[in-house]
């Protein structure tokens, strides 16, 4: 299996680089979109990530515009959107597709180290959240239903 750590991604702002910054942090990565139901979950993610980012929380944002089309504008706009809607700090990254023939090799490791409903490995929504604990094991996942705040016990229990 891939270390988690050495898999490439993009920033929001477009450079290239790895998780490697993140080694030894609490990791929650979470798909978003920003006109989805969901999408007020924001707020709740980075109260989060401002309540426990001292003890070694980070959450990381990779929009996806695979779900209802609810993601359709450039990162420039999300990043904005992001930004004065929401006041997000959490670290954002380019948007990146969850399924399919070009799905993102973080997600694919995700989904093969924690699956869904019934064994499900696809991601069924936007917001759909895993947990990762400082050694880059994949500890969790969640529905998108899961408002951000459900998951304080399980991420200070890693903490």
């Amino acid at each position: 299996m891939t270390d988690i750590y050495s898999i490439p991604v993009k920033t929001i702002g477009g450079q290239e680089e790895t998780l490697k910054q993140y080694k030894g942090k609490v990791l929650l990565v979470v798909n978003v979109a920003s006109g989805c139901g969901f999408t007020p979950q924001y707020e709740g993610l980075e109260e989060l990530y401002k309540t426990l980012k001292e003890k070694g929380l980070v959450i990381l944002g990779f929009p996806c515009n695979q779900f209802g089309s609810q993601e359709p504008g450039s990162e420039k706009e999300i990043q904005t959107f992001c930004q004065t809607r929401y006041d997000v700090t959490f670290p954002m990254f380019a948007k990146i597709d969850v399924n399919g023939e070009h799905t993102h090799p973080l997600y694919a490791l995700l989904k093969s180290s924690q699956t869904g409903l019934f064994g499900s490995e696809a991601i069924k929504w936007n917001f759909t959240k895993f947990l990762i604990d400082r050694n880059g094991k994949v500890i969790a996942r969640f529905a998108p239903q899961t408002a951000p705040e459900k998951l304080r016990p399980d991420i200070e229990k890693l903490l």
